[in-house]
């Protein structure tokens, strides 16, 4: 076992987990997560930015390096970037959970004719958890063509990981105002806000706190390289405990610019105690996942 390895064994087994779940790494076909490394090599106006990928392997590497650290469920977070993609995603994705069966099920969606169809086919299939990008999409949650799905996910209890902060650079549908709108029709959707919805961390917790489905994941918060850019508000961490039964462990695997151990060590340093990490890092994930 490595040093990372070890590091974030010894960060688990110090909390008495029997393991972690991350509710937001990325697996995908391969052309397309070329493509998406392509994407952050170029410090596109998205990123803006120097983003090394700290984990640039091949997809059964990828999988020994989250089993070794002691992941026990995952996710493969794909989304589409126009109409057409979304419901090949899903075949890709509905295989890619039958042969790792420690990956949940995921799913995406797009606002396009048939979203109701494939959508509904997906979670009869058995998707657990689906994933909606409206910064990369460039979609607004409140497209009519979306009304019917959002009906169906929140009467099913399927998860929705949405990305809907404006960062790292704002979108046209992007902020808390339009997922307002979206949870005040179906306040009973089990959105988990990507990010922790930043950079309007704020806003997005006074949305967990209206909404008791609402969750958020830490995706990249709190960490070095995020706190140099969009620094988490030191006066919102009361929040955090408040809403420590609401906080999902998210990465965003492999594309991460820093070592996995980093988002753990972020968190710990965070101060709100062992109790709060042991909910996080698996506790409230197994509560929303159960154990199948």
């Amino acid at each position: 076992m490595s040093g990372e390895n070890n590091d974030v064994v010894r960060f688990w087994e110090r909390l008495g987990l029997p393991g972690l779940i991350d509710v937001h790494t990325h697996f995908m076909p391969e052309q397309v997560l070329r493509k998406v490394w392509a994407y952050f090599d170029s410090a596109g106006a998205l990123t803006g930015m120097e983003w090394p990928i700290a984990y640039r392997h091949d997809e059964d590497e990828r999988l020994a390096l989250l089993r070794s650290f002691g992941v026990r469920r995952f996710t493969s977070m794909l989304y589409p970037h126009k109409a057409g993609m979304a419901a090949w995603l899903n075949g890709w994705a509905a295989d890619f959970a039958r042969r790792v069966p420690d990956c949940l099920h995921t799913a995406t969606l797009f606002p396009e004719e048939g979203v109701e169809r494939y959508v509904r086919e997906a979670v009869e299939a058995g998707a657990r958890v689906f994933k909606s990008h409206l910064q990369v999409g460039a979609y607004d949650a409140n497209d009519p063509l979306l009304e019917p799905v959002w009906g169906l996910l929140a009467d099913a209890g399927v998860p929705v990981v949405m990305h809907c902060g404006s960062g790292p650079a704002p979108g046209a549908y992007t902020g808390p105002e339009p997922v307002g709108r979206l949870l005040a029709r179906h306040p009973r959707l089990r959105l988990v806000v990507a990010h922790m919805g930043m950079p309007e961390y704020a806003e997005f917790l006074a949305l967990a706190e209206t909404y008791p489905e609402v969750r958020l994941d830490t995706t990249m918060a709190f960490t070095d390289f995020t706190e140099k850019s969009t620094p988490f508000p030191v006066a919102e961490r009361g929040r955090l405990a408040g809403l420590g039964d609401r906080i999902l462990l998210g990465t965003d695997f492999p594309n991460i610019p820093y070592p996995y151990v980093h988002q753990l060590h972020a968190l710990e340093r965070l101060e709100l105690g062992d109790d709060w990490l042991r909910a996080v890092c698996y506790g409230n994930a197994h509560g929303l996942f159960g154990r199948g």
